[in-house]
């Protein structure tokens, strides 16, 4: 079989999901694993071990993260020789897709696929991957095989199986997921990454991850030493949404360091970056650290239910340049519903107070914080999110928002600006919240790049995006069942047109969006397993 990630190398050797998939292949007798990435440098895309054209394989397994892979995944298609649509194919080769996107909202693309799978690798994919191989050496069909997915917990087989499909997630995480390539090539060059959380418990309320992983999950010290002194690397990431909430971070970080293993951390709160640990970080020696502001004022904060603590940013930034860290990187998103130019005035206000508490944490020293790296992206709404009903902003809106955060930041020594390009934004937006109306249009991007494609549907793209879907009406991706309530999440949005902040989820579990509840129940019905045909 082949597991394709339709991204350069260097983005897959640095992604851990497929990676988890290929691990739990790779150690099963049954299958030979080949994985497959999108070369630019090759005319047909051929695995990376044996060179076999990806045209030759019985089972394809595509990973999905972005919705811009959509396009790359049937680029690669064309140029195996293979039809880009499921109903011109014939028997085997059997395409099936996973990966985030296959549970926020596949459907775009689900007319390439035979089959999705709606759900965590390690929830059960293993079973669902034995059941294609068996049918393919007895000499079965694809239809067979097909036929005996369909009603498995977690598959999607268009046209067979009952919906909605119930996603399928670990009810702990046992085994971390990890990397199974370290390479110098990677985008993370030479890393070994651990997951120690996986979901998030604060609920953003523009938050994809943060829904669609629910419960929150952390992996414990012992597990995650068990697998570093398997692996013995050089070097760490330590992957996860919330890694201050994780209790056993300054333990895990002082063992690492005995070890003489270097680390890096993916994603940190202000609140939870005490002094302690931003010493700690700093004599290991981490230059490095990043902060997501997400909204331009506190009361678009409070709208999306970020709950970000002022004075704990300018603490940190105040203690960084005391420290003599070296970049500070804050994240911001443009392009709320209601955003206003006196939210702007209030970032305007933030970033001075930021420059101070950085000046004051010199303390006269020549050195200090060298640079403070501002970057803006738009706000794309997300199914399976309370923004899944709300508009996206227009291009001319956010470039006049990027202007006005350009401006400002100019004006501050040592703060730089960067910004996402809007056009990339508003067709991920598209893609986001649409159907399987939307296939021919990425078959058309991969045929002939976006720059082609926005010329000649750029309009009807940015309408799309921009337009907002009613509360009332069902939704494309409701086919599926992530677990988390409709009413759960039309009471979010409500609360954000509000502003009005909710708590995060509570250490144990609670019935308020279902998933927790769902928990026991999922894992019952995959205990049911259906009869071999």
């Amino acid at each position: 079989m082949a597991v394709v990630f339709p991204e350069a190398p260097e983005a897959a050797l640095s992604t851990l999901g497929w990676q988890v998939v290929y691990r739990l292949l790779a150690e099963n007798d049954l299958f030979c694993v080949e994985p497959v990435f999108a070369d630019p440098a090759s005319p047909r895309p051929r695995s990376v071990h044996t060179g076999t054209d990806l045209g030759r394989f019985a089972l394809v397994l595509a990973s999905l993260n972005f919705e811009g892979d959509y396009p790359a995944l049937m680029r690669l298609f064309m140029d195996a020789g293979i039809p880009v649509s499921a109903q011109d194919r014939g028997d085997w080769p059997l395409i099936m897709a996973g990966g985030p996107v296959a549970f926020l909202n596949p459907f775009p693309v689900l007319p390439a696929l035979d089959a999705l799978w709606c759900g965590e690798a390690e929830a059960g994919f293993l079973r669902v991957a034995e059941r294609i191989a068996r049918t393919w050496v007895r000499g079965g069909s694809k239809a067979q095989a097909l036929e005996s997915l369909a009603a498995l917990p977690g598959c999607l087989v268009p046209g067979r199986s009952p919906l909605p499909v119930q996603r399928q997630v670990v009810a702990d995480l046992r085994t971390p997921a990890h990397s199974v390539f370290v390479s110098p090539e990677a985008r993370f060059a030479g890393m070994f990454l651990l997951e120690v959380n996986r979901g998030c418990p604060y609920g953003c309320r523009f938050c994809a991850a943060g829904s669609i992983y629910r419960p929150a999950r952390q992996a414990s010290m012992e597990a995650l030493q068990r697998i570093v002194e398997a692996a013995s690397p050089r070097k760490v990431g330590l992957v996860g949404t919330a890694l201050t909430d994780w209790p056993d971070l300054m333990p895990f970080l002082s063992w690492l360091r005995g070890r003489r293993a270097q680390f890096a951390l993916s994603s940190v709160r202000a609140d939870g970056l005490t002094e302690e640990l931003l010493a700690f970080l700093r004599h290991a020696g981490i230059r490095t650290v990043t902060l997501a502001l997400e909204g331009a004022s506190s009361r678009l904060r409070a709208a999306m239910n970020k709950g970000l603590d002022e004075d704990a940013v300018l603490r940190v930034v105040a203690t960084m340049s005391r420290l003599r860290f070296e970049t500070l990187k804050l994240y911001l998103i443009v392009g709320w519903p209601g955003e206003e130019e006196a939210d702007f005035k209030e970032l305007e206000g933030f970033l001075e107070r930021i420059q101070q508490a950085r000046r004051a944490g010199q303390a006269g020293r020549a050195a200090g914080l060298k640079l403070i790296q501002l970057s803006a992206s738009a706000l794309v709404p997300k199914p399976w999110t309370a923004m899944q009903w709300a508009p996206m902003a227009s291009l001319e809106r956010i470039a006049a928002a990027m202007v006005r955060v350009r401006s400002m930041v100019a004006r501050h020594r040592g703060m730089r600006f960067s910004a996402e390009n809007a056009r990339q934004a508003c067709i991920q937006g598209y893609l986001a919240r649409a159907d399987e109306s939307a296939f021919p249009v990425i078959v058309e991007a991969a045929e002939h790049g976006w720059g082609k494609v926005w010329r000649c549907h750029g309009a009807y793209i940015e309408a799309e995006a921009g337009r907002p879907r009613p509360v009332a009406d069902p939704l494309p991706w409701e086919r599926l069942d992530v677990g988390v309530r409709r009413a759960y999440l039309r009471g979010q949005w409500e609360a954000f047109g509000r502003s009005r902040p909710t708590l995060a989820c509570p250490p144990g579990s609670c019935s308020a969006c279902r998933r927790c509840g769902m928990e026991r129940i999922m894992e019952t019905m995959f205990e049911k397993e259906v009869p071999q045909p």
